[in-house]
């Protein structure tokens, strides 16, 4: 079976919605430093572009959650491949994810990083999917909510491939 990609968000409408966000942020968290946690690996773009354009004091750390393997749809395991470097006590955390889709994922991983005492706990997603959701997670930031299709581009990846797009693309399979 192959596949191809057809373009659902151009590059430009992406980079215009994250400047979008970026401005929020640096609104909502005026006179405060926010720190960013990103997870691995589709949400490297996002945030790294994200930081960019926040005016406020960023800093940032990584951490890898994985509930897929090498399929198209959420495994339902969980599991922490990388956990974050720095403690979060009393920090202004966001969550930078690529994608919110069952929600698993999300819920696990908010639950824990809130028993670690940030000052506050947010999360800013680029996609989500609420057509998909199976565990309720409030998204505190969204880029865009889009329909029920398999995704790729901007760090979102089909088996490793397609990171690299600059856009947002819908995988068909012939």
């Amino acid at each position: 079976m192959s596949e191809r990609v057809e373009v659902m968000l151009t590059e430009k409408e992406v980079d215009e919605r994250i400047q979008a966000i970026g401005e929020q942020i640096s609104r909502d968290y005026a006179g405060r430093q926010v720190h960013l946690v990103c997870v691995l690996k589709g949400g490297s773009f996002f945030m790294c572009e994200l930081a960019k354009r926040i005016t406020v004091p960023v800093s940032m750390d990584f951490m890898s959650v994985s509930s897929y393997g090498g399929g198209t749809s959420s495994s339902g395991v969980i599991r922490i491949v990388k956990d974050l470097d720095e403690p979060l006590a009393g920090k202004n955390v966001i969550v930078v994810e690529d994608i919110v889709d069952s929600g698993r994922t999300l819920s696990y991983l908010l639950k824990m990083l809130k028993d670690r005492g940030p000052a506050s706990l947010a999360l800013c997603t680029l996609l989500d999917k609420p057509d998909r959701r199976v565990v309720d997670v409030k998204v505190d930031y969204t880029g865009f909510s889009i329909p029920d299709e398999f995704v790729v581009g901007y760090g979102l990846d089909y088996d490793q491939r397609y990171r690299n797009l600059p856009y947002i693309g819908v995988v068909r399979f012939d």
